[in-house]
């Protein structure tokens, strides 16, 4: 016996202690009007698979179902991402959204039926239904969207359309299926709810109302399993396309939008928070007094600093001077507490930590900061520059599998090859054995084409490897 059928027989077996327990139920009661047996049940299901008007009647509910069911799932995600957005959004939705998921169905289809008549009363039910069971988990899923990657996505310049669909979307998906597998069969029970209130003719709550008013329970029963393995079906299509929409999401999100270009402008930032348009001549970044840390906490002040175009700048204080706190504020990602600090215009940086979209492969992580699929030389030129440090079987795979040393590598390289003025790296060798640390080093002196470099490394021989110039963050200069 094959493997599939053997799975068959192991989910079916625990049905059939239920199915006799019913059997045995319906002996006792000795009436087929108040409990009709299994056996009674399945003939007359027979009976309506054999009649012409099934299919249209089964058409008649799904089309209705299927359309409310769609509609509130696509219109509640995209309030979802509205609200997380804009939060005045979601204040505004939120007593709805209460309100909705507390009122009893019954009440709603009763004024539905007044409102759009029996006919449309299935699709509007469904619609309110599901509408705050999605609207809910989507709001939740979004608050985990893991923010280091976002915060990554925005140094790089990629845009708000390329960063749903490579990011956002594949984390808040699971939420999305979970929630898929509980709200596919609430649609099928407030659809037919109100079919079975409101009666329109040919569908199949009309059928169940019928058997009511003819006491006939095989029927109703009959109707019933018809409803349940509808349900079935649809929970496992929906749940089966939506769960490969991850996948499709980040494949399109290297195939929409555009990177940011190599050029723009330099801004500046003063004390209190102040911006201050600047010539672009001059340097790229630019400290003068400044002080950083974290919500009023100094970490390092008295910092001047001059970094002009193809200079070279190594951070090679010990752990715990600010390193990271000055080179996260050189990225724009806090503000300078005091003084002035002249940001570059387009930052590239490789953090302390992995920030990896993980289920993407080297090249779609790459790829994703400076190029489109659609261009067969973007592509080229991230394989070749992926090349240089990480054999070919590793450009490929979800980075996830990938060994710590080879994600860094990978981290290194996009660092290099996204378009920018200036490169950051912070601590890029870190996990790097010898050899790899030399090749990695020639690799940001090889192709930092110009650009200003500021490198967090306390490793004794990073200055000499990348020819930089060393800053102390102690001595403020």
């Amino acid at each position: 016996m094959t493997r599939r059928p053997k799975d068959i027989l192991r989910r079916l077996a625990p049905v059939v202690p239920w199915i006799l327990a019913w059997q045995v139920a319906s002996l006792v009661v000795g009436s087929s009007i108040l409990l009709a047996g299994p056996v009674d049940t399945a003939l007359r299901l027979l009976a309506l698979l054999g009649e012409k008007s099934f299919l249209a009647t089964v058409g008649f509910s799904l089309a209705r179902i299927a359309l409310g069911f769609l509609l509130a799932f696509a219109l509640a995600v995209v309030l979802a991402l509205v609200g997380h957005r804009h939060p005045l959004v979601d204040r505004l939705l939120s007593p709805g959204v209460s309100a909705l998921k507390s009122v009893p169905i019954v009440c709603v289809i009763v004024l539905l039926l007044m409102w759009v008549g029996s006919r449309s009363v299935s699709a509007v039910a469904v619609f309110l239904a599901v509408f705050p069971a999605v609207y809910l988990s989507c709001r939740e899923a979004l608050l985990h969207v893991d923010p280091k990657v976002s915060q990554m996505l925005g140094v790089f310049g990629v845009s708000p359309v390329r960063r749903l669909l490579a990011h956002t979307w594949p984390q808040v998906l699971p939420y999305l299926v979970g929630t898929s597998r509980n709200v596919c069969g609430m649609a099928w029970k407030a659809g037919v709810a109100a079919e079975l209130i409101g009666s329109p003719m040919g569908s199949i709550g009309e059928r169940i109302y019928n058997s009511k008013l003819l006491l006939d329970t095989a029927e109703l029963f009959a109707w019933t399993i018809v409803v349940v393995v509808m349900s079935w079906l649809c929970e496992r299509a929906f749940v089966a396309v939506l769960a490969r929409t991850g996948s499709w999401s980040q494949h399109l999100s290297l195939r929409v939008g555009r990177p940011r270009s190599a050029c723009a402008q330099t801004g500046t930032r003063h004390q209190a928070g102040r911006q201050d348009q600047a010539a672009s001549a001059g340097p790229t970044i630019l400290l003068k007094d400044a002080s950083v840390g974290y919500e009023g906490a100094v970490v390092a002040s008295g910092l001047n600093l001059a970094v002009l175009p193809g200079d070279r700048v190594l951070l090679a204080d010990r752990s715990g001077t600010g390193k990271t706190t000055l080179l996260h504020t050189v990225a724009g990602l806090q503000d300078v507490l005091a003084g002035l600090c002249r940001r570059p215009a387009q930052p590239t940086m490789a953090f302390q930590e992995s920030r990896l979209v993980e289920e993407m492969s080297a090249v779609q992580n790459v790829l994703l900061v400076m190029g489109s699929a659609r261009e067969e030389a973007a592509c080229a030129r991230v394989r070749s520059l992926l090349s240089e440090l990480l054999p070919e079987a590793a450009l490929d795979v979800p980075v996830r599998r990938l060994s710590g040393g080879q994600r860094r590598r990978v981290e290194i390289v996009r660092a290099l090859a996204a378009p920018g003025d200036a490169v950051l790296l912070d601590e890029p060798f870190s996990s790097l054995d010898a050899a790899s640390h030399a090749q990695a080093a020639a690799f940001v002196t090889r192709h930092l084409d110009g650009r200003a470099l500021v490198v967090a490394s306390h490793l004794p021989d990073d200055a000499r490897l990348l020819d930089a110039t060393s800053f102390s963050l102690k001595n403020g200069g």
